[in-house]
């Protein structure tokens, strides 16, 4: 990831937040869309878990000046995940998930410089997530 990556990622982040409710419930519905079988992975307020999404993807954002602050949190939310059922193949889904929402929500302002900073920056968050799942489940093994 660039500094200019970055940078991209929480200039169109901060276009994002205003409409962050609105953002989750977009996210969830591609989601869903892409993948009926997680569905049922969400068993509370779906509300709730989108405001819970945008905190957490807001501080990662935030974070990204403090990659060494940021990992052990990226970390342990992986290791959560396993917890709720989630399985590596499940971050590719989300991961387009993701970029359709910003595109959304974003319009023209998701020029294809934003979508591979987005892109970017989610690979990395996503393998930190699944090496530390996937090092807790051999853990238990």
């Amino acid at each position: 990831m660039t500094p200019e990556q970055k940078n991209l990622v929480q200039e169109s982040f901060e276009k994002v937040a205003p409409i962050s409710e609105q953002a989750a419930a977009i996210f969830y519905g591609k989601l869903f869309e892409l993948d009926p079988s997680l569905k049922p992975m969400f068993k509370g307020d779906i509300e709730e878990q989108g405001r819970k999404l945008m905190t957490m993807l807001g501080t990662a954002v935030r974070s990204l000046d403090n990659l060494e602050g940021l990992v052990p949190v990226v970390q342990k939310l992986g290791v959560r995940h396993v917890g709720y059922g989630v399985k590596t193949s499940h971050y590719a889904t989300v991961g387009t998930a993701l970029l359709d929402t910003l595109a959304a929500g974003l319009g023209e302002d998701f020029t294809p410089e934003v979508k591979e900073a987005w892109t970017v920056v989610y690979g990395v968050l996503s393998s930190t997530m699944i090496a530390a799942a996937d090092e807790a489940m051999n853990a238990k093994a």
